[in-house]
């Protein structure tokens, strides 16, 4: 269906107007801005068929594209899968995601990798793309993938979940030499880690208490990972993106003084990091344990400024969803992660009603930097001749996050009983519309991620 967009206030590329959007064959056909004239020379409008939606007023941004998932499909399906949590992402304004690979089996083969692909044309009601895991044997998969149809190469120097920690110093070397893929790393130094689970159990067997959690995913854990693959990345000249960082420490390794598209090395920081602090362990307990840990009040305000200063590139989520009794057993036995989605938009327009961030740097932090970095092709912005993957939220709907509007399969949200003061109204995926006032329509299925080999 073609549409006509009414009454909003669109936020894109630094500024906020209002206007008309036309939308053709999943594309944004025609903008109108501020009551200027339409200008159009491709398509004679009089001949064609368009549903006007009148926004009322409401805010139309880009589709948010969360470049950390874990769908949990194949094999982890009982936790959350493709159809159920990218139904969550559409309610919450989220049009595009990149999974990673510990899935079981792990995505470390090009087979194994487009069976997943094969999977999401089927099931994602939102756009996808998946990263190849490395290990420290499938080097020779790694340089079969055409980097036009992948979103890069997931690397673990941390073992985190799964089996995918590599430490072997030639396929180290081999991953960062490589000039194709973008490197995206989870960093925790694992000889650190283990040393202080070892210490920590000694003291409290396995019943460690969870606010010893950010003592052994440690500030020191974090940093010596990031800067050895800071370190490798500067030596081989490798597009090196750094996932969820969690300490003010880290943020020394990277630059706020060049532009996104002068940087080689980046970073990303999640919702969780930035909302919640060492303090919450006592009220959210395991439901809040990630890998890496939430720390200190002090890491969330530098990361924050990371945000305002550019140190820090991309806000994205981790979602990890697990299931609640999984997450109520012991320390050892409760994994890592948490579902985070469904929210991440709506919590970030929170700092926006606390008038600690705008508008516009939330759009650039969550959908054009995203598009920028990973050089997504025709998204990630409202432009003329893109994919329409908008969303539309409304700055002054408070609602409270409870069972009844969870949408994640695992059926519980560390934001539970939180009242947010602003809401997702629609989402259009590729033009269509996927999600209207709590409504879902599943008819229509995302398309896979293109990618440009070079900087635009």
């Amino acid at each position: 269906m073609n549409y006509i967009l009414t009454n909003f206030h669109a936020v894109n590329e630094g500024e906020i107007f209002t206007g008309k959007i036309w939308i053709i064959d999943g594309r944004i056909d025609c903008i109108e801005k501020n009551g200027g004239q339409l200008v159009n020379t491709v398509h004679d409008y009089s001949s064609l068929s368009f549903q006007e939606i009148n926004l009322e007023g409401n805010y139309l941004l880009p589709g948010v594209i969360d470049d950390q998932v874990h769908f949990r499909d194949p094999g982890l399906t009982h936790k959350g899968d493709i159809y159920s949590e990218s139904r969550a992402a559409a309610a919450g304004g989220v049009t595009s995601f990149m999974d990673m690979p510990n899935t079981v089996p792990n995505a470390i083969t090009t087979k194994i990798l487009e069976e997943k692909y094969s999977a999401a044309s089927e099931k994602s009601l939102i756009n996808y793309s998946f990263f190849i895991g490395a290990s420290n044997d499938n080097y020779k998969e790694l340089m079969e993938v055409d980097p036009t149809e992948v979103c890069g190469i997931k690397l673990f120097l941390g073992s985190s979940t799964g089996n995918m920690l590599v430490d072997n110093s030639e396929s180290l070397k081999n991953i960062f030499s490589q000039k194709n893929l973008l490197v995206a790393i989870h960093a925790e130094e694992e000889s650190i880690v283990r040393a202080n689970s070892a210490y920590y159990k000694e003291e409290f067997g396995e019943n460690i208490p969870i606010a010893y959690h950010p003592k052994i995913r440690s500030e020191e854990a974090c940093f010596r990972s990031s800067e050895k693959a800071v370190e490798l990345a500067s030596r081989y000249g490798t597009r090196l993106h750094i996932l969820h960082l969690s300490t003010a420490r880290e943020l020394s390794l990277l630059r706020s003084d060049i532009p996104l598209n002068e940087k080689l090395i980046t970073g990303e920081v999640c919702v969780h990091h930035l909302w919640f602090s060492e303090k919450d362990y006592a009220t959210k307990g395991n439901f809040i344990k990630w890998n890496p840990a939430i720390k200190t009040e002090e890491d969330r305000k530098a990361l924050f400024q990371g945000i305002i200063d550019n140190t820090i590139d991309i806000i994205a989520t981790d979602h990890a969803p697990h299931t609640f009794e999984e997450k109520q057993q012991s320390y050892f036995k409760a994994p890592s992660g948490g579902p985070l989605i469904q929210h991440s938009l709506t919590v970030m327009l929170e700092f926006f009603q606390d008038e600690k961030l705008k508008l516009e740097k939330i759009v650039e932090k969550m959908c054009h930097h995203p598009a920028e970095l990973y050089r997504i092709k025709d998204r990630g912005y409202i432009r003329e001749g893109y994919w329409a993957d908008l969303c539309v939220v409304n700055l002054n709907h408070s609602w409270q996050v409870n069972k009844s509007n969870i949408l994640y399969k695992c059926g519980w949200s560390p934001f539970d009983g939180e009242t947010f003061r602003s809401s997702v109204t629609h989402t259009f995926v590729n033009g269509c519309l996927v999600f209207e006032n709590g409504r879902m329509h599943d008819e229509n299925k995302g398309k896979r991620l293109s990618f440009y080999t070079n900087e635009k």
